[in-house]
């Protein structure tokens, strides 16, 4: 599979950090596993066949032999990664190097496009939900403006960025915005796509462990319209517990 021909515009690229993760990708894969994972995600995309701990490895020693040292470099790093893309480890690099705590400066709103890139041509949940949380940490330290933008992708046409405004704050716990997510969830109330009803029980199921009477009292108010998977996955601990014996 050909390289995409996009480098002219990503100019901060590290050209040798991207080539020190195809080439460690490159000796561990596995072109028995290949094939078997691709099937299992379903991706169009090809994988080497190497397993997450062992591309874990590849990309912690990756990059810490490249520092990245501006915000142009990271940005551009990343975008590289994603767009020349043949196997979806290299779109896991990606995502791995997004998140590392040695960049946590850079995770702002002027990250919030690469996020949306990988979210609109990533489009499959693996990728998708584990962009969500680098989203939730723009929003964490954005408050507003973020908030603004989570509400606007909550109706967008890309179901991904409507999943995404969903579940970016499954980490926050008591910090979470109830009126955010309920917004973010109600707008997609009469989906019927299964990825975004999957969404909203995430959601609620991860607030529960924080306050399991709110999301109780939010499922009754809104059985009429939560979908009977969405009550089911916002519901699983006490359903699982015996507190609550039947979906309301």
């Amino acid at each position: 599979m050909a390289r995409s021909p996009r480098a002219a515009s990503t100019p901060h690229a590290d050209r040798a950090l991207i080539e020190a993760v195809r080439t460690g990708l490159a000796a561990v894969a596995d072109p028995v596993k290949a094939p078997q994972m691709q099937a299992y995600m379903k991706s169009a995309m090809p994988y080497l066949g190497v397993p997450s701990p062992v591309a874990k490895r590849v990309f912690t020693s990756a990059f810490a032999a490249h520092h990245l040292d501006t915000f142009e470099a990271w940005r551009d790093t990343l975008l590289t990664l994603w767009r020349e893309a043949t196997h979806r480890e290299e779109r896991y690099a990606a995502l791995d190097l997004a998140a590392r705590r040695a960049y946590a400066q850079y995770v702002t709103r002027e990250a919030l496009p690469v996020f949306e890139e990988f979210v609109v041509t990533g489009a499959w949940w693996d990728l998708v939900d584990e962009t969500a949380p680098l989203v939730g940490d723009v929003l964490r330290n954005d408050r507003t403006w973020m908030t603004r933008e989570m509400r606007a992708w909550s109706t967008d046409e890309v179901l991904w960025k409507r999943r995404v405004s969903i579940i970016c704050q499954l980490r926050f716990k008591a910090a979470t915005d109830l009126d955010l997510l309920y917004g973010c969830i109600e707008a997609n109330l009469d989906d019927r796509d299964f990825f975004i009803r999957k969404a909203i029980g995430w959601a609620l199921r991860e607030y529960a462990k924080t306050d399991a009477d709110e999301v109780l009292r939010y499922v009754v108010a809104h059985a009429d319209r939560l979908s009977p998977l969405s009550k089911r996955e916002a519901l699983k601990h006490a359903l699982k517990s015996g507190t609550l014996t039947a979906l309301p």
